[in-house]
């Protein structure tokens, strides 16, 4: 595993997304469990039709999907109980763009080791994205708190303020992994793959969009963040 520089800038100059462009998207929120009300919310605001994924033939023509945080168990339990790791495993295969955010991104990280804060469980998921992750590695629910990122996909130096709820962190990346987003002291807590956005954050949960056009732009553009 490597680590890109630190001073990496992606999309500079991207045009935002539409309210006319994006309603002719439909992006699918895996609503198993967690904060999927959030971000259907967020994404209605900018105009994109949004759909609740629960069982796998709601991932019939949708343009993308978003794995909302939550309780990564609960959402690996569940997804297996209603059929949809094999449908989710295709979807992202086909080149659809997916965004795990928070336990989202656990479940599409390829190493969460077997114990470390996370604890003995490992959860199942769709092992994806070649980064290594510490579960829980903010603590638990008390320690939950905001920080300023300092973003490398922003068009402006202006800070995000990221919501960070017994988050992951990203402790190394693969060679073709881009950082998107560091805390000051440089911890991943952001990064993309191919067709994969992940974030250890909740984005859905600020008045900050950026993440979200960010996501819808990079579907528009090219289909995929290639």
């Amino acid at each position: 595993m490597v680590i890109p520089a630190p001073n990496l800038t992606l999309n500079k100059g991207r045009i935002p997304t539409s309210e006319t462009e994006n309603s002719r998207l439909k992006i699918g929120v895996l609503a198993l469990q967690g904060a999927f009300l959030e971000h259907a919310n967020v994404l209605r605001k900018l105009g994109v039709i949004p759909v609740e994924v629960r069982l796998p033939e709601d991932l019939t023509d949708l343009d993308g999907l978003i794995i909302p945080g939550g309780e990564s168990t609960t959402i690996g339990k569940l997804a297996t109980q209603f059929g949809l790791i094999e449908p989710l495993r295709r979807f992202i295969d086909g080149g659809r763009v997916v965004w795990g955010t928070c336990a989202g991104l656990i479940f599409l990280a390829k190493d969460i080791g077997a114990t470390h804060s996370g604890g003995h469980v490992v959860p199942t998921r769709i092992p994806v994205v070649d980064i290594i992750v510490d579960r829980n590695a903010f603590g638990r629910q008390v320690d939950s708190f905001e920080a300023d990122l300092r973003l490398l996909l922003a068009t402006d130096e202006t800070p995000f303020r990221a919501v960070f709820i017994r988050a992951p962190l990203i402790e190394a990346v693969g060679a073709g992994v881009e950082i998107l987003a560091t805390l000051d002291d440089g911890t991943i807590v952001a990064a993309r793959q191919d067709n994969l956005l992940v974030t250890a954050f909740h984005p859905e949960l600020t008045d900050d969009i950026r993440f979200h056009q960010y996501f819808l732009v990079e579907k528009q553009v090219e289909h995929s963040f290639e």
